[in-house]
């Protein structure tokens, strides 16, 4: 199973629901992350980094912002006279009458003829709400190994609330045994659950997605996962090193803070399986006399006259002399005036907090500011 065999599938939205305030005005693959990604970025760089040439990217609403930054793929190198990027928006009808979008198998099928004519034998594929940093040609590996039908990746941990998540029992050979559908109790308790990336051919993925249609059913977890676990070998692959799902604005919190930990750093951007993202042209950072700043992130083009703690700064933030900003996450184009103070908020584009202002959150309940925000 070689890697130019391979087609690779991303699904920019599904979970777009589960972090609203985030995804008014963007899908979830969209979501900036980490002072100069995207969410995308993630699953985008694992596909190139592994050799794939192919990759579509399923979406079907607010995806201005993310074609803006994934263009025509040339940072992913996917700029190609064949094969590349293909943003692939609802054009089948079914899809569109359906309005059930968010449905895996409605939105397969509403690419049935983007999958018919790619060349590929196997596909890849996966959901944008992660992140991670993993050799998909080990998972290849594993997949010819065992000769499975299906290679779901899972982690154990925290069980997210994402809508339909599914909880496995493998045996010693990481067979899947059981799958469970996730209910409102299961939500935060330690469990084998699946990180949304799967592996499979695609003549079998495309059977699966019409039997479904031909059925009337639209869950991909219980009518094709689940239903199937005793009709094909599905196998469990563990997502290695630093993974993580961003199922909340809480989450979403949580993740860009662990960045401020080196080994989180270490293993997420590892040199040899680079993250790309889009280019910027900026200049660098530039400081104050009186700039204090401490284990933080700081990107390109901001200018920092304040004090900036156990922080995230994007692209062209300013803070002026006097504000204060601990624990926080501020997006691109944010300014805080003179002597104002944020602890554990979290702004997103373009967002004005003018002077002598304070505002606090938590780490488990950060206040946030919507885009283009004046407080």
């Amino acid at each position: 199973m070689r890697a130019n065999n391979v087609l690779g599938i991303i699904h920019a939205q599904s979970y777009d629901s589960a972090i609203r305030e985030l995804t008014a005005t963007r899908t979830v693959a969209s979501i900036p992350f980490g002072c100069r990604y995207r969410l995308i970025d993630f699953p985008l760089s694992n596909m190139v980094n592994a050799g794939i040439t192919q990759v579509g990217i399923i979406t079907n609403s607010n995806y201005q912002s993310l074609m803006d930054h994934v263009g025509s793929g040339k940072p992913w190198d996917l700029a190609r006279k064949r094969e590349g990027m293909f943003i692939l928006p609802p054009y089948n009808t079914f899809a569109a009458s359906s309005g059930n979008h968010n449905s895996k198998i409605t939105s397969l099928y509403s690419i049935s003829d983007f999958l018919s004519k790619a060349r590929h034998e196997y596909v890849i594929m996966t959901d944008a709400n992660a992140v991670y940093n993993i050799d998909y040609n080990d998972i290849f590996k594993f997949h010819s190994k065992m000769d499975a039908d299906i290679t779901v990746v899972y982690q154990h941990g925290r069980v997210p609330s994402t809508k339909n998540t599914m909880m496995f029992a493998l045996d010693e050979d990481k067979r899947i045994t059981e799958v469970s559908v996730a209910q409102p109790s299961d939500i935060g308790r330690e469990a084998n659950y699946c990180f949304n990336i799967f592996v499979l051919r695609k003549s079998l993925l495309e059977y699966l997605v019409r039997t479904a249609v031909a059925h009337n059913t639209s869950s991909f977890e219980k009518d094709i996962i689940q239903a199937n676990i005793s009709n094909l070998k599905i196998y469990g692959y563990k997502a290695p090193g630093y993974a993580t799902v961003i199922d909340s604005l809480k989450t979403y919190y949580k993740a860009n803070m662990a960045l401020l930990e080196s080994e989180n750093r270490k293993m997420l951007f590892d040199p040899k399986m680079p993250i790309a993202t889009k280019i910027w042209d900026n200049v660098p950072a530039t400081y104050g006399l009186n700039a204090s700043v401490s284990n933080s992130l700081v990107a390109d083009g901001c200018t920092i006259k304040g004090t900036v703690e156990n922080s995230l700064i994007f692209r062209d933030v300013v803070i002026e002399e006097g504000a204060v900003v601990k624990n926080s996450i501020l997006m691109q184009g944010t300014t805080v005036q003179k002597n104002s103070t944020l602890n554990c908020v979290i702004t997103d584009k373009n967002t004005h907090i003018t002077a002598n202002k304070s505002l606090s959150g938590d780490a488990s309940y950060p206040v946030y500011i919507s885009k283009g925000i004046t407080v």
